[in-house]
């Protein structure tokens, strides 16, 4: 298969190739996505097949506006509403409860759905073009990073899918928030591009799952994406060391051997002399670090460090969201200084 590399003005031509049951690459402001036809079971098989995705790790549907929620969703709560009106479009899905037609391979035989609006235009427009809300996990091979470029998703899934739609370098960088709605009160099950202390703003009380900051039961079906499964890792082993940054330079900078990876703060990139230094951004810029966390991480893999050390954000705001990726990147190799 020849994946065709699209521009932005293709609207058209991904609209029909999501139609005819074909995988295309679609940007968004998170992270690129992995698209098919969410009202095509067989079209949304096709993308755990290119993307090597266990079969019980469920997907989000995107849709271009709150309209399309009663195309997807049944019972739908007033707090959707709220929520849509206030962060759609943006990074944040509503898991609800799924309309029949809705396929399985969308939910994972779950009775509910996750869904969104995407604050990318060319996502949008291809998604009205299509027609259909467009079923797409993040368009990576998985357990690697997510990618935030064309670029990124044509090294991994070149010849895999159909085509990629380049729409530019992705905005917010890491996935959205998921919040559960069809419990009370509601529950955050991943953090993303909104943060936990927004959804709380608009609807009190919210509920942190236990899988957000650990180990998710391995014998229990993921509720959404990124609960279960190691997610966004480098080639290279990662350990992840949590504490205020002089506290965690000074470890890593006596405990890295010379020759690693170091994932460090912009502040102290120069305090490990002989080891592989990328920046994750300003100590207290956690935009920036979600921004450039998976392209950070990619980095990596073009060099032949044997392992990755990394600083830890604060998790508060969007660093929570970051602080989520890497310590499911590291495995949970957690080191607290």
């Amino acid at each position: 298969m020849k994946t065709l590399l699209l521009t932005a003005g293709d609207t058209d031509t991904a609209a029909r190739l999501l139609r005819e049951g074909s995988l295309v690459g679609i940007p968004t402001e998170t992270v690129y996505g992995l698209g098919a036809d969410g009202t095509n079971g067989q079209a949304v098989e096709k993308i755990f097949k290119a993307k090597g995705r266990p079969q019980d790790n469920p997907l989000i549907l995107h849709i271009p506006d709150a309209g399309w929620l009663e195309r997807c969703c049944r019972d739908i709560p007033a707090e959707a509403g709220i929520l849509a009106e206030r962060f759609w479009p943006g990074p944040l899905t509503m898991i609800l409860k799924r309309r029949e037609e809705i396929p399985d391979a969308v939910t994972a035989g779950l009775d509910t759905v996750g869904v969104r609006c995407p604050a990318h235009p060319v996502c949008r427009e291809i998604i009205r073009a299509a027609d259909v809300p467009v079923a797409a996990p993040s368009g990576n091979l998985s357990g690697r990073p997510s990618p935030t470029t064309a670029a990124h998703m044509m090294r991994d899934m070149d010849g895999r899918i159909d085509a990629v739609v380049d729409g530019g370098p992705c905005q917010v960088g890491v996935e959205s928030s998921i919040v559960d709605l069809t419990c009370s009160p509601p529950v955050l099950l991943r953090p993303g591009g909104i943060p936990l202390e927004s959804l709380r703003a608009v609807l009190g009380e919210v509920l942190v799952d236990p899988a957000v900051e650990g180990q998710a039961d391995p014998g229990a079906a993921p509720r959404a994406p990124g609960m279960k499964y190691r997610h966004y890792a480098p080639r290279a082993p990662l350990t992840l060391v949590c504490g205020r940054g002089e506290d965690t330079a000074a470890y890593i900078a006596a405990h890295a051997p010379e020759k690693c990876g170091v994932l460090c703060f912009r502040e102290f990139a120069d305090c490990f002399p002989g080891r592989q230094v990328v920046s994750l951004g300003g100590e207290n810029e956690p935009e920036e670090q979600a921004r450039r966390l998976f392209d950070a991480l990619r980095a990596f893999d073009d060099t032949d460090v044997g392992e990755i050390w990394a600083q830890s954000p604060q998790e508060q705001g969007v660093g929570r969201a970051v602080v989520n990726r890497l310590n499911r990147a590291s495995g949970f190799h957690v080191i607290r200084v």
